[in-house]
C-alpha cells in the first residue's frame, strides 16, 4: 500500500475532509548509474564544501539566497512558519469549468484519497457532484516548501478524486517572444487547406491510450541485451525532410492517400473479425438477451471502460444506451 506524498484537510466551504495525496504516475524510463570510462567504477555525487573540499552532512546543509553582496540564510523550519496551517490545508477557492483550462498549464497529476472509511460520504459526493457539473475545484496548498495551485476533479472511470498542479500564470512563456519563426497571419489557399482538412479526416480516431506504448524504452531494452551478447543493433531511420512550399500539396495528397489506404485495412479487418464472431455466437440468443441486460445496469462510466477494452469504435461520443447496444453486438 502507498504512503501519501502530503496529508491534510481539504475544505470546500463550511465541509472539511481529511485528505491524503497519492502519486498517480510512474515513469518506466531505464536509469543508468555514472562510471568512468574503461572501469566499473561508480561516480559518486557528494555534498562538498568548495572553501575546505570536506564531505557536508546533510544536517548541515541550510538555504542560502544570493543578495549580492551576501547570501541571506533559511532554515526549513523558517519556511513552514510562514506558511501557518496552509501546509496542512488544500483550501478550495471557487469551481471552474474545466473547458475553460488551457492545457498548458497543467502539470503534474495525484491521487487525492480519503484519510478514513469514516469519511467515504462526504468525499464519494463530492466526486459525484464535481462529475455532474463537468467543473473542477481551483484551490493552493503548500507542500515540500512549496505553493501549488491546484485543479481537483473527478476521474469517472475511477469515481475517485484526482488533484492536477498547474502552472502560475506568470510561468507560462510568451510564445511570440520564444519562437522566433513564427509565421503571423500567413495566407493559405483554399485547395491546400480542403486537402489538409481531409487529411485530418483521415486520420481521425478514438483516443484510447493502450494502443501507445513506449518504443523507445523498448529500443534502449535491446540494446542493452544486444551489448551483453556482443551484437550490434539496427539504427533508427534519419528523420524525414522537411516539406517546402512548392512540394506542399503534392505532400498533402500523398498523405490523405496513404492515410486512406490504411483506414481501408483496418475497417476491413474489423467487419471481418466482427462477421466472424457473429457467425460463432449465432445459437447463443439466450445468453445475448442476458448480456444485454447486465450491461443496462452498468453506469455509463463502467461502459465506456468496457468498451475501451473491447476497442470499440466511435465509443467517445456514445450514450449509455448506444455503449451498452455496442458491447452487445460485441458479445453476439
Amino acid at each position: 500500500m502507498a504512503r501519501p506524498v502530503w496529508a491534510g484537510v481539504l475544505s470546500f466551504g463550511l465541509v472539511s475532509l481529511p485528505v491524503g495525496l497519492y502519486t498517480a504516475t510512474d515513469s518506466h524510463a531505464f536509469h543508468f548509474h555514472q562510471l568512468q570510462r574503461g572501469t566499473s567504477d561508480r561516480i559518486r555525487n557528494r555534498r562538498v564544501n568548495e572553501r575546505t573540499g570536506k564531505e557536508v552532512d546533510l544536517d548541515d546543509v541550510v538555504k542560502g539566497f544570493d543578495a549580492g553582496e551576501e547570501y541571506v540564510l533559511v532554515e526549513p523550519s523558517e519556511l513552514d512558519e510562514i506558511a501557518p496551517g496552509r501546509s496542512q490545508s488544500l483550501d478550495i477557492t471557487g469551481f471552474v469549468d474545466l473547458d475553460e483550462v488551457d492545457p498548458i498549464f497543467f502539470d503534474k497529476t495525484y491521487y487525492l484519497g480519503p484519510r478514513g472509511k469514516e469519511y467515504g460520504k462526504v468525499y464519494a459526493l463530492l466526486e459525484k457532484a464535481l462529475a455532474k457539473a463537468n467543473r473542477a475545484g481551483v484551490a493552493t496548498f503548500v507542500m515540500r516548501g512549496r505553493e501549488y495551485l491546484v485543479a481537483l476533479k473527478a476521474d469517472d472511470d475511477h469515481r475517485i478524486l484526482t488533484v492536477h498542479t498547474l502552472h502560475w500564470a506568470d510561468e507560462i512563456r510568451d510564445p511570440d517572444r520564444e519562437i522566433p519563426d513564427l509565421p503571423g497571419a500567413t495566407k493559405v489557399s483554399a485547395r491546400e487547406m480542403k486537402m489538409a482538412e481531409q487529411l485530418i479526416s483521415s486520420l481521425s480516431m478514438d483516443w484510447d491510450p493502450e494502443t501507445f506504448r513506449d518504443t523507445f524504452q523498448e529500443k534502449v531494452a535491446a540494446l542493452i541485451d544486444a551489448k551483453k551478447a556482443g551484437e550490434t543493433v539496427e539504427k533508427a531511420e534519419p528523420p524525414a525532410e522537411a516539406t517546402g512550399a512548392v512540394d506542399l500539396m503534392e505532400a498533402l495528397r500523398a498523405s490523405v492517400d496513404q492515410a486512406r489506404s490504411l483506414k481501408d485495412t483496418r475497417e476491413k479487418a474489423t467487419t471481418t473479425a466482427a462477421g466472424s464472431r457473429k457467425k460463432k455466437a449465432a445459437p447463443a440468443k439466450k445468453r445475448i438477451t442476458s448480456t444485454a441486460a447486465s450491461l443496462q445496469s452498468l453506469t455509463k462510466a463502467e461502459l465506456y471502460k468496457k468498451a475501451a477494452a473491447a476497442h470499440v469504435p466511435g465509443r467517445s461520443t456514445m450514450t449509455h444506451d448506444q455503449l451498452a447496444a455496442a458491447l452487445t453486438d460485441r458479445a453476439a
